[in-house]
């Protein structure tokens, strides 16, 4: 007998919470279902967050938010107890890759419950939902999940390829070579940002980091103790953003405690998204975003600290303005930028593109083939793809799919807080069922009669 089948294209922290959970449910109600878990550069669980090997680059959610489960919540505060980790409040991201492969481990342990670990590169999706692979190979699936995580940085304008212009820092190795002490230039402010400045400057004592930005704004730091939730009052309905505003900015104002009014926001923010209409959305776009950003998506004081004395010491200097060129010079590049309206010149050594994931679902040529076929469609604000707010995937009728879905950043159009652990853990939580249920359905279907 065929076993019901889901494969899961990326094998990232998204994919691996869905392998986990599948699994876990699979077991819990006696359902025999083979999971393949694809990753196209072989670091299933890790993905690109947490292949980080960089002790100084930690979690930026602190540690008993992390659970891999939803119903034990402070399993990794025991997983870090049995195995001698320390239980920092913000774990290093490698350690906590070193946990989910553990977790991811334990559950493809389950009895006749298999997980197929696969690495290559998925390229298309054949009509009968069979992955059809880079090599060559052909993986029939009775269910396919799209958890292919953040993409890229996108390329910088005019910016041409150059052995001294890192176009993803979160390339294999992409930051190694940056140890010369020579200046470098990192594109964008955030969090990004904040990884590579640690990383580069300890690889030298000179080095100089100049931090480019359109506002140069940087991501506030966590409390020391965790703020507690705060009640936000928003008006029932259609929501505009001025009415989000002026209610958050009432409830700051009443309490004095910004960081406890996002905590008692985050849980009813992708709610909040979906009341919002498309103007309003493109509008909290392009005027609200990058502030939501650096309030709700904060650093470690660890990290904050280490930043604010590279600032003091010079090392680390931000740039309000734009890129203009970037062009070849001896021992790096010569760049021009907009400062705040004067045109300036600027040699370096190094430019990294820091300006955080890339939205384009059509730079991956599998994400492109879907869509090419009309299996898939992207959204109407072109942050990933078009879905309904449980992942099942929109054809480009708008037709839902019972077989195709998808979780974590690709759904950041459909609910905007889709990035973080906490978030892709719900999901992949109520994901499950509908996987499971979705697999048997369609095996039994194709299942020859006796």
């Amino acid at each position: 007998m065929v076993l019901p089948s889901v494969i899961i294209v990326g094998g990232g922290a998204s994919g691996a919470l869905t392998a986990i959970h599948l699994l876990r449910l699979a077991r819990a109600t006696g359902t025999p279902v083979a999971v393949t878990l694809i990753d196209q550069g072989g670091r299933h669980a890790l993905g690109q967050a947490y292949s980080t090997t960089d002790p100084h680059h930690l979690l930026n959610t602190r540690v008993e938010r992390m659970s891999a489960l939803d119903d034990e919540p402070d399993h990794l505060l025991a997983w870090a107890r049995t195995t001698g980790v320390h239980a920092y409040d913000y774990l290093p991201r490698a350690i906590y890759g070193r946990y989910l492969r553990e977790v991811l481990a334990v559950a493809e342990d389950l009895p006749a419950r298999p997980l197929h670990r696969v690495t290559a590169a998925a390229v298309a999706l054949d009509a009968d939902h069979a992955v059809r692979l880079a090599d060559g190979r052909r993986m029939a699936a009775d269910a396919v999940v799209l958890a292919l995580g953040n993409g890229s940085p996108a390329p910088l304008p005019g910016v041409a390829a150059h052995p001294r212009h890192i176009a993803d820092p979160w390339a294999p190795g992409a930051l190694t070579g940056i140890d010369d002490g020579a200046p470098v230039l990192v594109l964008g402010t955030g969090l990004t940002m904040v990884d590579v400045a640690l990383t580069v400057t300890r690889a030298h004592p000179d080095t100089v980091v100049y931090a480019l930005s359109r506002r140069a704004l940087l991501p506030r730091p966590h409390l020391v103790r965790p703020a507690l939730p705060l009640p936000v009052t928003i008006p029932d309905g259609p929501l505009r953003v001025t009415d989000l505003l002026a209610a958050t900015r009432k409830a700051v104002r009443a309490s004095g405690d910004w960081q406890g009014v996002l905590e008692g926001l985050r849980p009813h923010v992708q709610e909040l998204w979906q009341r919002l209409g498309p103007d309003e959305r493109r509008l909290f776009l392009r005027r609200v975003a990058r502030y939501w950003e650096i309030h709700r998506h904060r650093i470690p004081p660890h990290s904050a600290t280490a930043i604010d004395d590279l600032r003091a010491g010079g090392r680390l200097r931000l740039l309000r303005g734009s890129l203009l060129t970037a062009e070849p010079a001896t021992d790096g590049l010569r760049i021009r930028a907009d400062l705040d309206g004067a045109m300036t010149g600027l040699d370096v050594g190094w430019l990294v593109n820091a300006t955080g994931p890339g939205t384009d679902v059509t730079t991956s040529p599998f994400l492109a083939s879907l869509i090419a076929t009309g299996v898939a469609r992207q959204d109407s604000l072109r942050l990933g793809l078009d879905a309904d707010p449980d992942g099942a995937v929109l054809d480009a009728g708008g037709r839902r799919s019972d077989r195709l879905f998808a979780l974590g950043p690709l759904l950041r159009g459909t609910l905007y807080e889709t990035t973080a652990v906490p978030e892709i853990r719900a999901q992949a939580v109520a994901l499950a069922p509908r996987l499971l249920q979705a697999a048997v359905s369609r095996s039994a279907q194709a299942q020859p009669v006796a």
